[in-house]
């Protein structure tokens, strides 16, 4: 091989090898063509990206030997900016084409590998920039905008700044130009950016447990709306279909064309499979899968179902032609009945009726024990009858006395009842007589009168 083409293979400024990058970088790019050789030879163009998801593409006129994760002064306006290189070589021409970038004029150049004294200012611009952007949004609120500013971005030198904002209407924020120029002397930029750029520049963690789509790979957004989430069988609730930017999730785009491709080989949802046994509804569908679930109720879950959408199909063409198959099964056969089992079946209900034996202790004598035994279990046995006699007695005095205690108490109810009409009857009676008291002291003075 010729000594022309350097093979890469170390693993000095990536995690894995050369085509990957700094991970705390968003929008990081695989470079799979990285241990190609003559790879960087392609193009001069290199991709540097700046604060959170800002990226520029700029020619390597100097011709020096960039890596991904170097740091490099190029060229702005006015000024010089301070980046990273996260790609070269000839993905960054693909790269060039999804950035659509309207003229050539917007390629710049690469200075230099940044040097010490440009990582000072860099680092001293940086430092301004949180209280900058509460300063700022103190000024947008006194002027009466109706305006979010989300972030501010220094250039590499702190010659210029660049405020992103979020804004429903159009906002005229000449005035606040002027103020804010005149508060931190710098050259003001104002970019307007919507809700899931801001969380793409500010990041964060979804709730899938990964770092958001937008904060990692995710540069061109598409509309996302409901039907996504019909398609896809998703509950209509909107705090799970809300992603972190308060819009709808951008990942229920990602597998919308399958859904929609497998619901074209399921059946209607109002079509009735007509068996033998019953008339079968579509209860619910597993799109994947290809299973259809059917209940012998429209609205309930009845005798549940599961089949193929294949025979689900071959079902209804059965239907049209007049024909019944003997039940949902594939093979058309008649469904087992399963029988209920009796657990008490052989059992013996009048087990818990049986007296217990009691036991007698105590030491048992040497010498003729299985006479005694013998003649102690004769006893035993013609006293039992004796004893269950004698447990029957004590149940019917046991029930006698209950159904005594039962009349008392529903004696003594009646009793208290008895009280109560009382009660009531004597409250009537001294009502009607204090009516007819206030009644005589009423008509006494037009008695008076009278006479």
């Amino acid at each position: 091989m010729s000594n022309k083409y350097k093979l890469c293979c170390d693993t000095d400024r990536g995690l894995s090898c050369c085509g990957c990058g700094r991970q705390d970088n968003q929008l990081n790019t695989y470079d799979w063509l990285a241990d190609i050789p003559g790879n960087d030879e392609e193009t001069d163009l290199v991709e540097v990206q700046f604060k959170n998801t800002r990226k520029g593409y700029y020619h390597n006129v100097n011709n020096l030997e960039l890596k991904k994760g170097d740091t490099v002064a190029v060229e702005a306006n006015p000024g010089h900016d301070i980046g990273v290189v996260t790609l070269t070589g000839r993905l960054v021409k693909l790269q060039l084409k999804k950035a659509n970038l309207k003229s050539a004029d917007d390629i710049r150049r690469i200075y230099r590998i940044a040097k010490p004294i440009d990582m000072d200012k860099y680092r001293e611009a940086k430092s301004r920039e949180h209280g900058t952007m509460i300063q700022s949004r103190q000024i947008a609120k006194d002027l009466g905008l109706q305006m979010k500013i989300g972030d501010v971005e220094y250039q590499g030198d702190g010659n210029k700044a660049i405020f992103y904002y979020i804004a429903d209407e159009r906002v005229d924020f000449r005035q606040l130009i002027k103020v804010l120029a005149e508060t931190f002397h710098v050259r003001i930029e104002m970019k307007q950016i919507g809700a899931r750029q801001e969380a793409g520049r500010i990041g964060g963690t979804g709730p899938c447990g990964r770092e958001l789509c937008c904060a990692t790979w995710m540069k061109n957004f598409v509309s996302v709306s409901t039907n996504a989430a019909r398609y896809q069988g998703i509950s209509l609730n909107p705090q799970k279909l809300a992603g972190m930017c308060a819009k709808l999730k951008c990942c229920m785009n990602y597998e919308i064309d399958d859904y929609v491709e497998a619901n074209r080989k399921m059946p209607a949802k109002d079509a009735v499979l007509q068996t033998k046994d019953n008339d079968y509804y579509q209860f619910k569908t597993d799109v994947l899968a290809g299973l259809i679930t059917y209940s012998t109720d429209k609205n309930l879950a009845a005798n549940l179902e599961a089949i193929s959408a294949e025979r689900a199909h071959a079902i209804i063409e059965m239907n049209k032609q007049g024909e019944k198959p003997l039940s949902l099964l594939e093979d058309g056969t008649a469904k087992v009945e399963k029988k209920s089992l009796d657990l008490l079946e052989d059992a013996d209900i009048s087990r818990f009726d049986r007296s217990k034996r009691k036991r007698k202790g105590g030491n048992k004598p040497k010498g003729n024990g299985n006479q005694k035994q013998q003649q102690g279990g004769k006893q035993q046995q013609g006293q039992e009858p004796k004893q269950g006699d004698a447990q029957n007695q004590n149940r019917d005095e046991h029930n006698k006395g209950r159904e005594g205690q039962n009349q008392n108490r529903d004696g003594q109810k009646q009793g208290r009842d008895g009280q109560k009409r009382n009660r009531q009857d004597n409250r009537r009676q001294q009502g009607q007589r204090r009516q007819g008291n206030r009644d005589r002291q009423q008509n006494a003075p037009k008695n008076n009168k009278e006479e």
